[in-house]
């Protein structure tokens, strides 16, 4: 995989220069121009993690004319503030975890196990609305996991885990930004990771975007609903 040059001018303090998409929309049609080489791909899907990836996954999904869905990957929070990840899982339990963080902050096994159960529940309530059919086979398929950035990595990492259990083909992590470590962490996870942009530092995924506008449930269910 080869990775563009990080960007190291890029700080907080200058916002001008971290704008690189307009929105969602725009970022998914400059990561389908990317991956135009698998238009000819047979029966591939396209999984975007929602919320936001969805957005970005419906125009990939689009322009190489391939069936599109729904992943649903939740942050598992410390016990300490919940805003702190340390980890995540999908519906079906593939699962990433900070392992040094929880060691580091004293975290009880069984807390995250429990956290872990809740989520798990949450995330299948969560794909069992959203979705209007059900869950596709990947089995053999060419797979590309999408979402509209990257800091940690860790959603994508239990996304990867997820449809990796169900046999597929061939998975592909694409998004239009990440930070650097999230892409090598995914490299041992994925067949094939794609980005457009690295920057050096990354400070959060929305500071890429001039508009990072939070993505309802009715949006991404009739994004499924157009695709289909």
């Amino acid at each position: 995989m080869k990775l563009p040059k990080p960007q190291p001018e890029l700080t907080q303090d200058s916002p001008s220069l971290l704008r690189i998409f307009r929105d969602r929309h725009d970022a998914g049609a400059q990561l389908a121009e990317r991956l135009r080489s698998y238009a000819e791909v047979r029966n591939a899907l396209v999984l975007g993690l929602a919320r936001g990836g969805v957005v970005v996954a419906a125009e990939v999904a689009k322009a190489l004319q391939v069936a599109l869905d729904v992943i649903v990957a939740r942050k598992v929070g410390a016990p300490s503030s919940r805003e702190l990840a340390i980890g995540a899982v999908t519906a079906d339990g593939g699962r990433c975890f900070n392992e040094v963080l929880i060691r580091d902050l004293s975290i009880p096994r069984a807390y995250v196990e429990r956290v872990t159960g809740r989520e798990m529940m949450a995330a299948r309530r969560q794909e069992d609305e959203l979705r209007t059919l059900a869950r596709p086979n990947v089995t053999g398929r060419t797979v590309f996991l999408i979402d509209d950035g990257l800091a940690t990595g860790a959603t994508m990492v239990a996304a990867a885990r997820s449809v990796q259990a169900r046999y597929p083909g061939r998975i592909v992590v694409a998004v239009p930004v990440a930070a650097q470590r999230a892409c090598e962490d995914l490299q041992s996870e994925a067949d094939e990771v794609i980005c457009l942009f690295t920057p050096d530092p990354f400070p959060a995924v929305g500071l890429f975007y001039q508009d990072f506008a939070q993505v309802e449930d009715d949006e991404v269910k009739a994004l499924l609903r157009q695709a289909r």
